[in-house]
């Protein structure tokens, strides 16, 4: 993305340590950004793909904006599976 051209987007397949018992709610944000200064800086990031297990973490830019470097923090919220928890039918 450094060059203002070719791909504008990126993907990392998340998986989470333990497994939630619904897909959970997800909130991303952009912790550090290393932009080129002769263009905009814009970006777009979010969760796709949000299951019980994982998700996938999705940055995009457009146009000639440069993008020499992102990080990104993520947190998801629900109730995860547990050894304690049991159905009665």
């Amino acid at each position: 993305m450094w060059t203002g051209n070719g791909p504008r987007e990126r993907r990392h397949a998340i998986v989470f340590d333990d497994q939630f018992r619904e897909p959970p709610s997800m909130m991303v944000s952009i912790s550090m950004w290393d932009m080129g200064p002769d263009t905009p800086a814009r970006g777009d990031i979010m969760a796709e793909n949000v299951t019980k297990r994982g998700f996938d973490l999705v940055f995009r830019t457009w146009s000639d904006t440069r993008v020499a470097r992102i990080r990104a923090d993520w947190t998801a919220i629900g109730a995860v599976v547990s050894d304690d928890d049991w159905d009665v039918e």
